[in-house]
């Protein structure tokens, strides 16, 4: 019996541990992906399924933006957000190209490729990897009932300021189209950002916020990422450090 008694214990203690890790996400990931795409691009779709596949993988945060720009075709997208296709323009103004299409895959805040080219995304994330302060803040976040905690530690070296934001998403979130380049396809989109919500600036000193859960989990939203970024919004930079967070 006392055997018992101690194997039952020891089961109820990794159950709560278990639990426990499942509300906490901390990551180092080797990539933050942001697709800009559209409901209204014929070619946008292989890039929505590949963004797809990065969302299973816990080693990258890969984010759905919707643009807007394309809704003169014949279909407004559903899932777009004006803010998107600023933060894209601004991307280019920063970058110096002024490149701004469908499906472009923005990696870790400084390069960008074809959003349906696996080995170019790939390929950009083992370059922009050699930049010392790419992803080197870690960044921490709990979930408890009622709120997201979200911690970013101090850091030196890296020589930038900037500001941390929260994004609510949805992770999967399937839309039939009805009319446009892509009329009678249903397309599902993964980690759609559904607004940006910035939590404070970034100095190097560790930063801790409390978000409460009423703020962010509103209809589907059923995660959220936060992403701590050099630059300002509209001068987005290198992506510091970020992390990834069920809700249900």
């Amino acid at each position: 019996m006392p055997h018992a008694r101690i194997a039952t214990s020891c089961l109820a203690a990794v159950a709560v541990l278990a639990v426990l890790a499942a509300q906490t996400a901390q990551a180092e990931p080797r990539a933050v992906i942001e697709l800009f795409t559209s409901q209204g691009c014929s070619s946008c779709p292989p890039a929505d399924k590949l963004l797809g596949e990065y969302a299973r993988d816990r080693s990258v945060v890969a984010l759905t933006l919707a643009v807007d720009y394309w809704d003169y075709l014949g279909w407004k997208d559903t899932l777009a957000l004006s803010g998107h296709t600023i933060r894209q323009r601004a991307y280019a103004k920063v970058r110096g190209d002024r490149q701004v299409y469908t499906p472009q895959a923005v990696i870790n805040g400084v390069a960008h490729v074809l959003g349906s080219d696996k080995s170019a995304i790939e390929r950009a994330i083992r370059q922009t990897r050699e930049k010392v302060a790419i992803l080197s803040l870690p960044v921490t976040l709990r979930l408890s009932e009622d709120a997201i905690a979200v911690t970013v530690e101090p850091a030196s070296g890296i020589g930038k300021s900037g500001e941390i934001w929260l994004c609510p998403i949805i992770r999967s979130a399937p839309v039939s189209i009805a009319r446009g380049e892509n009329g009678g396809r249903t397309i599902t989109y993964s980690n759609v950002v559904r607004r940006w919500i910035k939590l404070g600036d970034w100095t190097g000193k560790a930063e801790t916020f409390k978000v409460p859960l009423k703020d962010i989990q509103s209809g589907d939203v059923d995660a959220a990422a936060v992403v701590v970024q050099g630059g300002v919004a509209s001068a987005p930079d290198t992506i510091l450090g970020a992390a990834q967070i069920a809700l249900r």
